[in-house]
């Protein structure tokens, strides 16, 4: 009784206030562009009435990765946010001038998620960073952080996680994406400097640069749905579906290209390989010299180039170690028909 009698405090953004039970697009002044026009980054705020978490989702720190801009544009579509507990943060593109020109980089060609923190006065990459940093993580509890693969390759729907509290594995698991795989953090990275900030993140990488891909703004969307359940931030709506357990790897690498050419490949994301399986051919334009791309051990393919035409060195094939008890396979076509399954039409029933 007394937590609807408590009002809540406004929230506060950019020196602009958001009142509990209401919901507000506000725009962070960046940069002006050399024609003077004014750049900036949006942040959808929703405010709740009642007391709870502060989560931040994050897309297109990497302007390229547009699946992340598809995501949030559906997370602020859920019915559920009308009953939100806490205050949720949606960036759906925090490198504006990246996403503008089709570019993974800033105008500068710097790599924004190797610049945080950020200073006031640095780079365009590193003001952006601090802008981020100040006005969104130093205001949340937790995040997540949407990406894709770079042009030309492809992920399997995947959270990257560096626990440095014991519940960030528990949200990961609560996510529910069909591999959780623990690795270090990037210098510079948007994950590193939160941590260091005590807010820990979720990081999903999903699908292709420049591409849309429906299962994984499917899995990204019912993932972020169920951290927030999970946070009894919203309520569960209907009765929830028994989700397969993700699948859990501590390692992963690339093969790479021994020679350069015209590339066949034989297996997917998502599929299991074992060592010293054919996973492509590489054959010069004339069909005079292939070469075998085996694997060098047992694992789950999480990534593979897309492009046909490869140089020496390129990477091919991402394997990731997994447990050799573990039927990754079935895990993930569980998980498939799971998403064909939940109603996504109304954009509000996937939990």
């Amino acid at each position: 009784m007394l937590e609807h009698l408590a009002r809540r405090p406004d929230f506060n953004i950019g020196g602009r206030r958001v009142k509990p039970g209401t919901r507000e697009t506000i725009d962070l002044p960046v940069s002006v562009l050399s024609d003077h026009t004014p750049a900036s980054m949006s942040v959808h705020i929703v405010h709740g009435r009642r007391p709870g978490p502060t989560v931040f989702v994050s897309a297109a720190v990497h302007g390229d990765e547009v699946i992340g801009v598809e995501i949030v544009r559906r997370l602020l579509r859920t019915a559920g946010l009308k009953h939100l507990k806490g205050t949720l943060l949606a960036i759906p593109i925090v490198n504006s001038f990246g996403f503008m020109n089709h570019s993974r980089y800033l105008p500068d060609r710097r790599d924004l998620n190797r610049c945080f923190p950020g200073t006031p006065a640095g780079s365009l990459a590193s003001r952006l960073a601090h802008i981020f940093m100040e006005e969104i993580v130093s205001q949340s509890d937790i995040g997540i952080d949407l990406h894709s693969a770079a042009i030309h390759r492809t992920n399997l729907p995947q959270i990257r996680v560096t626990p440095s509290k014991p519940d960030t594995m528990e949200l990961a698991e609560a996510f529910g994406a069909p591999l959780t795989i623990t690795s270090k953090v990037r210098p510079g990275s948007l994950r590193e400097a939160s941590q260091e900030r005590g807010v820990d993140i979720l990081l999903y990488e999903a699908g292709e640069g420049l591409r849309f891909d429906e299962f994984a703004v499917r899995a990204g969307v019912s993932g972020i749905l169920r951290v927030m359940r999970h946070l009894d931030m919203i309520p569960a709506k209907g009765k929830s579906t028994t989700k397969s357990r993700t699948i859990h790897s501590t390692s992963s690498g690339w093969l790479r290209a021994p020679a350069g050419g015209l590339l066949r490949t034989f297996k997917d994301v998502g599929e299991e390989v074992a060592a010293g399986e054919l996973l492509g051919v590489i054959s010069d334009p004339f069909g005079e010299v292939e070469t075998d791309i085996l694997s060098d051990y047992d694992g789950l393919m999480i990534g593979r180039a897309v492009l046909p035409i490869v140089n020496e060195g390129d990477g091919l094939f991402h394997i990731a170690h997994i447990k050799p008890s573990v039927n990754a396979e079935a895990a993930i076509d569980a998980l498939t028909a799971q998403l064909k399954e939940d109603v996504l039409l109304d954009e509000d029933e996937i939990i």
